[in-house]
This record gives C-alpha cells, structure tokens and sequence, in this order.
C-alpha cells in the first residue's frame, strides 16, 4: 500500500485536533490503521458517530492505494523476507531457511518439549548478524531467564550485556494486560527500536485459565482472534517475525495416533502462518515437525538442545 498524496490524519472529515490525539492515544497514528480499522473501533478509541467513523475510514482509504498487487510485485517483497536461523541445520532446513520475518510460527508441545528454549535462543540469534536488532518478550508464565540469553550469546561469540540491552521484556499478568502490550510493540518501534522479533511465550496461558467452560468459550476466542490479528498486522507491517508458544492438551475420544492438540482451536490454526509441534524423542532429544505451512511440506527434524545452544541430534 502507498500514499496516493499528502493526506493526513487531520485531513480526514470530522477529525480535529482533539479527535487526533484521542486517536492517536489509541494508537491510531497513521492512515493504515484507520482504514482497516473498524466502525465500532473508531467510535470507542475518538468517541465520534457512527457516521463520522464510516467517513473517516473511507476517506483514510481513499487516501492510499489499496488496490490489488501483481505477483511481481509480491515476490519483490518477499525478497525483505528475514529468516532467523536456530543453529540447528536440520531445524532450518525444515523450514526454508529459518524463522521468518512477515509471518506468526508457533510452537505447540508439552511442558519440556522446547519451546521456550527457541523462544529464548531467538532472542539472541535475531542479533547475530545485525547488533541493532531488537527482541520484544512478552512473558505471560514467568519462563524468561536473563541467565540463559546469555548462554545463548556465549554460544554465538556474542556481547552478553549488548544482547540482554536489546532484548526488551514485559510480564503479562492476564489476558488484557498480554493484548495491551502486544500492542505497545507498535510505539518502540516509532521511539526508533529496530524490533525485528516478538515471543509471546505462551499465547494461550491466561486465556485458558481466566475463560473457563463452555459459556465463555465464543468470547474467549474472539479475543484470541484480535490479540493475533494484532500482532499478525505488526509483522506484515513492520517485516518482523512473530514467535509464539502454545498449550497442549490431550484429546480423550483419540484412539490411534498422538492425543495432544494444541489449545485455541481453529482460531489460532488459521491465524499462524507456520505451526511447528513440539515432541521429547529418544535419549534426551527433542523432535519438532512441521504440521502446517503455506508453501513448505510437511516434515520432521530431531535436535538437541545444548547449554550453549541447539544443534542437530
């Protein structure tokens, strides 16, 4: 999408200077956010009408170009494309290359099964070979150890207090405060922090403990929805990579095959881009597999995961 002119948010009809600011306290800065932002989200964030707000939006649209793209065009931009490698060749074999930027991976495994131990190495690897990179963790189970980022760095030859300054950390203490801080990921990168990755470890913790039943379960979902939709718009538009980490439980009604499923259902499935299951193997291994990609098959790998950091079993 790009600028047809000089448009601005106080261009927009109905938007004055307070509105603005309301707006933008909001975290609505820019066009992009207001025209895919919807009716009932304008009205709340400005406090305007019904009316004002469809205007607003369709203006905001108006004012950039947010037509269809040829396939030239989208290849080109999957050449900005970053891929975040684990250490493992086997693991970035499995997938093209790495982590990547543009796109939501998560990590669904029982407790021990590693996916904390990527989250964490991925803080550091993001830094390898650009040191200004910056790594956001939103840590919602108390799992994030300053201790391991750095022998992590050790392992990679690493500036240890170089990479823990660029690895910024907040706790989540339920699923509000979670939503809120994915969120304020948008405004450290406009103070200028060049965050190339997000880790909500895990995605799915407070949801699971603060919903419970099934009268509960349609809001706890549509919540889910927007929280990743937040962070699926942060990765498109800001090319980082977004890594989550997700529950498990056991299906009872599973005869054959592996009982577990990852908890949120097809809402977290359809909003992941990449969906890696996680799996202790033989003599203190862990095996990872490739469940769900657009372009890339299906696929298993087994790696190990070492003090100074992962490699293949």
């Amino acid at each position: 999408m790009s600028k047809k002119g000089e448009t601005g948010i106080t261009d927009l009809p109905g938007v004055g200077a307070a509105t603005a600011e309301k707006l933008a306290s909001a975290g609505y800065a820019d066009l992009l956010s207001i025209a895919v932002s919807s009716i009932g989200q304008l009205t709340d964030a400005a406090g305007v009408s019904e009316a004002v707000a469809r205007k607003m939006i369709q203006a905001a649209r108006d004012g950039l170009d947010m037509g269809f793209q040829s396939g030239i065009d989208m290849l080109a931009k999957r050449g900005k494309v970053i891929k975040i490698k684990t250490g493992s060749q086997n693991f970035d074999t499995m997938l093209n290359g790495g982590f990547e930027t543009g796109a939501i991976t998560e990590c669904f495994g029982q407790y021990g099964s590693g996916k904390t131990q990527i989250g964490h190495l991925l803080a550091v690897s993001c830094q390898k070979d650009d040191p200004d990179c910056v790594a956001v963790y939103i840590d919602t189970e108390n799992t994030f150890r300053p201790e391991r980022i750095a022998q992590f760095a050790k392992g990679l030859d690493l500036d240890e207090q170089q990479v823990l300054s660029n690895v910024k950390v907040a706790r989540a203490f339920n699923s509000d405060h979670q939503m809120i801080l994915a969120e304020k990921v948008e405004d450290l990168i406009k103070e200028g922090l060049k965050v190339k990755l997000v880790i909500v470890d895990s995605l799915t913790a407070h949801f699971r403990a603060e919903f419970v039943g099934r009268g509960t379960l349609a809001e706890r979902q549509q919540k889910i929805n927007k929280h990743m939709h937040t962070l699926a718009m942060l990765a498109d538009k800001h090319n980082l990579c977004v890594y989550v980490t997700n529950q498990v439980m056991a299906k009872p009604d599973a005869f054959f095959g592996d009982p577990t499923e990852a908890i949120g259902g097809h809402i977290v499935g359809h909003n992941s881009t990449f969906r890696i299951y996680l799996r202790r193997g033989k003599k203190n291994t862990r095996v990872a597999k490739l469940v769900d990609s657009p372009n890339l098959p299906d696929q298993e790998c087994i790696f190990n995961v070492l003090e100074s950091g992962i490699e293949d079993a």
